[in-house]
């Protein structure tokens, strides 16, 4: 009698797994059906990575690495992220924070004297949360990284009173940049690859000026006509693979703790306004969904984690169209076994 119920439970855990796995291979049909109609439809050139319950299931490429279209993508090319690379500066600065260097409540003054009086009323949150008032970058007069700094010099008046209102732009992130410099000593590049990539094992990624060229995917327009290199500070060229890496690491609180990441996913009280996580949210302080959309030039970037129900999608392209998120709900669809 023993022997007959432990095979009934072998049995029908066996039967069990084996519908876990059908149900998962079709998944993958659907997905890679989704993504190949896509690419010929001409609305995805790029790199796809699917994770589900710590798992990749899914990870493959799609198009080509230039405007040329001579030479076929594979998932070791990295791709400039976009705005996605605005978490890794909130990072920096949760971390100096729970090592005591600074509170987010300091004004910008206390760390970067020699900039005008509106530093002494903008916060580090501020700069997080986007409410300084900062104007944006004078984009025009920019060439390198001294003249984003000058720039911030000559601004005389903000937008607004800091924290009163929302205006997401680059001045921003780089004030963020110059703060973890100061504080450090060190290059913010050199900050970011010590304190974030190299504890995640983030081995392919780089941040402006990118020193090694190898397997980088240049953006395109459908025109066929190639994007300029990034120059300023904080561009970050990664696989789909290292991304998920640094996402892991980051959910798993290996980077910042529970409560910093709850900081960092603070966004001004208003609709359609983003915190340096871009759309997160929470449930008794404990992250359950992280999406954040990227773009530069015609690099688009898009990630999405359900922390719920455990997956997360990556989609990184060379050739801006603007349709990952149509993907990306086709894809939760898929794996929450919605109609799509």
């Amino acid at each position: 009698m023993y022997y007959y119920k432990k095979l009934i439970i072998i049995f029908t855990t066996l039967l069990l797994l084996a519908n876990h796995t059908f149900a998962q291979t079709k998944q993958i049909a659907q997905i890679d059906s989704l993504l190949k109609a896509a690419n010929q439809a001409g609305v995805f050139n790029g790199n796809i990575l699917v994770s589900k319950n710590n798992k990749v299931i899914y990870n493959t490429s799609f198009g080509f690495t230039d405007a040329s279209k001579t030479k076929k993508l594979t998932p070791d090319y990295r791709f400039n992220i976009g705005s996605i690379t605005k978490e890794f500066s909130g990072v920096a600065l949760l971390q100096l924070q729970e090592q005591g260097k600074l509170k987010i409540e300091d004004h910008v003054s206390k760390y970067i004297p020699e900039l005008p009086k509106w530093a002494h009323e903008v916060t580090i949150k501020d700069l997080l949360q986007y409410t300084s008032g900062l104007p944006n970058v004078n984009w025009k007069k920019i060439k390198s990284n001294k003249d984003v700094f000058d720039d911030l010099k000559l601004i005389d008046k903000l937008d607004f009173v800091p924290g009163t209102q929302y205006d997401y732009n680059m001045n921003n992130v780089f004030l963020r940049q110059f703060i973890v410099e100061k504080i450090t000593g060190m290059v913010y590049k050199n900050y970011v690859s010590q304190n974030i990539f190299r504890p995640c094992k983030m081995n392919s990624s780089e941040i402006t000026p990118i020193v090694d060229e190898k397997f980088m995917a240049k953006g395109f327009n459908n025109k066929l006509t190639e994007d300029k290199p990034d120059f300023l500070m904080g561009g970050t060229f990664l696989t789909t693979t290292d991304l998920l890496k640094f996402v892991n690491c980051l959910h798993s609180k290996r980077l910042i703790n529970e409560n910093s990441l709850f900081e960092l996913g603070q966004h001004f009280n208003l609709p359609d306004t983003q915190s340096s996580l871009g759309e997160a949210q929470f449930n008794n302080k404990k992250l359950v969904n992280h999406a954040h959309d990227g773009r530069a030039g015609n690099y688009e970037a898009l990630l999405i984690s359900d922390l719920n129900v455990e997956f997360t999608i990556i989609l990184l392209g060379n050739n801006y169209n603007g349709k990952l998120f149509e993907i990306s709900d086709a894809i939760t669809a898929i794996l929450k076994n919605e109609k799509l």
